[in-house]
């Protein structure tokens, strides 16, 4: 079984109930009716139930009644969301006014859901851009206790099983946050580590700090920030295997990684990989996809206290399927 279908299974195994406020767009209504038809999770869907209805008799979508449908303009709920969130937000100068129209927002009502607690995820990006996305999730949700730094992990799938866990790496941060500080960057490697368990599955995630130095053999301010985000992320979870600083090759290659880093437990084991910046990441992951032919699975946003994903304008039924089970999975992961 390969990844993308464990993460299905695991998410078919304990349902979660997740938000979809673009519902009536046409992929993700087409997402949901897949979701909905193979179990892969429960769904919320924001959105005028009539249109809802029509779109998914137009497209011969036959599984939407299993949602539960919630018309931002008609809740029931609209006063009640509104009161909270003038409360959440009174200091940076919200009223009750400005609370009532937000109320109306899918995104913004989709993350009152679920902090509510009456849902576990939202994923949204269709046809919103990641700062509306993220926007209501951190004022609402706000971020996971000790974090306060959101950021993307990718999953990378190789067919190069002697790297990663049988070839398979997760890679933070790729998505969100452009120049980390060392506390920053520490913070990542302790979320992207998280995700490694709750969506890859892993055991036991083995964390390699990348640079262009490892261990001492190149000196600057950027390899310092690099070290001092190891010993940093060591504090925030004494639990986590982590090294740095490491070069791609001595994470990756137990060969060098014995000759580069001798007696480290990470290097040439490494199965998460975390860059120093956004620039790299981004870079990295896609001349990997490219070149190199890996599948890149995500992002999948990182460090909020329930999963909130962001989907690229372009994505297809398929992405957001499987994003759904990701979610899934993060959000089984945040009950803990």
């Amino acid at each position: 079984m390969d990844l993308v279908q464990k993460i299905i299974e695991r998410a078919k195994s304990n349902k979660q109930r997740i938000v979809l406020p673009e519902a009536t767009e046409e992929r993700t209504l087409r997402a949901a009716d897949r979701v909905l038809a193979e179990g892969v999770a429960d769904l919320i869907l924001i959105g005028n139930p009539d249109e809802v209805h029509s779109l998914a008799q137009q497209w011969g979508l036959t599984n939407i009644d299993k949602a539960t449908l919630i018309d931002p303009e008609n809740n029931p709920k609209a006063e009640e969301y509104a009161a909270l969130l003038t409360e959440l937000r009174k200091k940076k100068g919200m009223t009750i006014e400005k609370a009532r129209e937000l109320m109306k927002n899918p995104l913004y009502l989709g993350c009152m859901i679920i902090k509510t607690e009456g849902a576990d995820g939202q994923i949204s990006g269709a046809l919103s851009t990641t700062g509306d996305t993220l926007r209501p999730a951190l004022q609402i949700i706000k971020c996971a206790p000790g974090i306060s730094c959101v950021s993307g992990a990718m999953l990378l799938i190789t067919d190069k099983e002697q790297y990663g866990e049988e070839g398979i790496l997760v890679m933070g941060d790729v998505a969100v946050t452009p120049m980390p500080d060392a506390n920053q960057l520490a913070q990542i490697a302790v979320c992207t580590a998280q995700t490694a368990k709750s969506v890859a599955g892993f055991e036991e995630p083995r964390v390699a700090m990348l640079s262009f130095s490892t261990k001492g053999s190149a000196s600057h301010e950027v390899v310092d920030k690099v070290v001092e985000a190891t010993r940093l992320a060591k504090e925030l979870d004494p639990s986590l295997q982590i090294d740095g600083e490491l070069q791609a090759d001595a994470s990756l290659v137990p060969a060098v990684g014995a000759k580069k880093a001798p007696g480290s437990k990470i290097a040439g084991r490494a199965n998460v990989l975390i860059v120093p910046c956004l620039e790299v990441g981004n870079i990295s992951y896609k001349l990997v996809e490219r070149l190199g032919g890996a599948t890149a699975l995500g992002p999948i946003l990182q460090g909020i206290a329930r999963p909130v994903n962001d989907l690229s304008r372009g994505c297809s039924v398929d992405d957001i399927y499987k994003m759904v089970a990701i979610t899934a999975c993060q959000a089984m992961d945040a009950k803990k």
